[in-house]
C-alpha cells in the first residue's frame, strides 16, 4: 500500500502478493475507494494472479486536480501508473467505470494490454451508454439510494418491493452503511461527467487482443443490449451472462471462476 508519483498525480495503489500465473491491473468503478472492504484486492482473482489496482484521479487517496476530467485522462493515468511501475504490458480487467477506462487504455496505449476482461460496461454512441449516473446526484439521498438500489437489480420492481419489504428495508439498510469512505460529491461529479462522454464503439474493432466480456442478466446499468453490441464490435471477443444485476460477480460464483480458467487458456 503505498503512493506513487506520476506525471499528473500522486496516485495511490495497492498490489497483491507475485503469482506464477501473472498480474492483473484491476480498473475498478464509479466512486472506487480502496479504503472500503471488501473490494477487488479481496477477490477470488488474487488467489492465482497478483492484482495490482488504484485510487483513480479525484477519489480515495489519488491526487484530485482541479478543472474538468475526460475518459482520455483517466486512461492515461493507467499508463502513467504502469510506467512507474516499469511494467510493460498486462493483464486488464476493468468494471463499470474502470471498463470504460480499460476501453479507452486499450485505444489509447494498445501494446500495454495483454488480455482484456470487461465487466458491467458499455461504449457509448451507437453501442449504447450506461444508466445516466450524473442524474442521481440531482435527487435527495434517499431517492438516489431507492433508484441505485433498483437500477442495479432490475428484478427489484416495486412490485416485488411490495411483496418483500422486510427484505427491501435490509438492502437499504446494507447500502447506507456499505461505504465508510464516501465520495466528495464535487470530485464525483467529474467522474460521472467524463463518463457521460464516454465512447469508443467505432473503435472497438481496432481491439486486437483476446477479450472477455461478463455482463449480470439484471443490470439495469449497462444493459445487456450494451454487452452485446460491444461483443458484435470486438472480433476476438467471448460473451457471457450470469445471475445478477450490476453486482454479479459477487452474485454468482460462477463469473470469477470462468475468468480465471479464460484468462489461465
Amino acid at each position: 500500500m503505498t503512493i506513487i508519483s506520476t506525471k499528473e498525480l500522486n496516485i495511490y495503489f495497492e498490489r497483491s502478493s507475485p503469482k506464477s500465473n501473472g498480474s492483473i491491473l484491476y480498473i475498478g468503478g464509479t466512486g472506487g475507494d480502496l479504503r472500503n472492504k471488501p473490494n477487488q484486492m479481496d477477490s477470488p482473482l488474487s488467489d492465482l494472479f497478483e492484482i495490482i489496482s488504484y485510487d483513480q484521479r479525484g477519489l480515495g487517496q489519488t491526487t484530485k486536480p482541479p478543472g474538468d476530467y475526460s475518459m482520455q485522462q483517466y486512461a492515461d493515468d493507467a499508463a502513467d501508473l504502469l510506467d512507474e511501475l516499469e511494467i510493460d504490458n498486462i493483464i486488464v480487467m476493468g468494471v463499470s467505470f474502470g471498463g470504460m477506462v480499460a476501453q479507452e487504455l486499450s485505444k489509447r496505449h494498445p501494446s500495454r494490454v495483454s488480455k482484456l476482461v470487461l465487466a458491467c460496461t458499455s461504449s457509448g454512441g451507437q453501442g449504447g451508454s450506461s444508466y445516466p449516473l450524473h442524474e442521481l446526484e440531482e435527487l435527495t439521498e434517499d431517492e438516489k439510494l431507492e433508484l441505485g438500489i433498483k437500477i442495479n437489480d432490475l428484478r427489484i420492481t416495486d412490485h416485488w418491493i411490495n411483496d418483500n419489504k422486510e427484505s427491501w428495508n435490509s438492502i437499504k439498510r446494507a447500502a447506507r452503511t456499505r461505504l465508510t469512505h464516501k465520495s466528495d460529491p464535487k470530485n464525483l461529479i467529474k467522474q460521472l461527467l467524463a463518463r457521460k462522454k464516454h465512447n469508443t464503439y467505432k473503435d472497438l474493432p481496432n481491439i486486437d487482443i483476446p477479450v472477455f466480456l461478463l455482463g449480470g442478466k439484471y443490470d439495469g446499468i449497462a444493459p445487456v443490449s450494451n454487452m452485446k453490441a460491444m461483443h458484435q464490435q470486438i472480433r476476438q471477443s467471448r460473451l457471457e451472462f450470469y445471475e445478477g444485476g450490476h453486482l454479479f460477480l459477487v452474485q454468482d460464483k460462477r463469473a470469477f471462476k470462468d475468468i480465471s480458467d479464460w484468462l489461465l487458456l
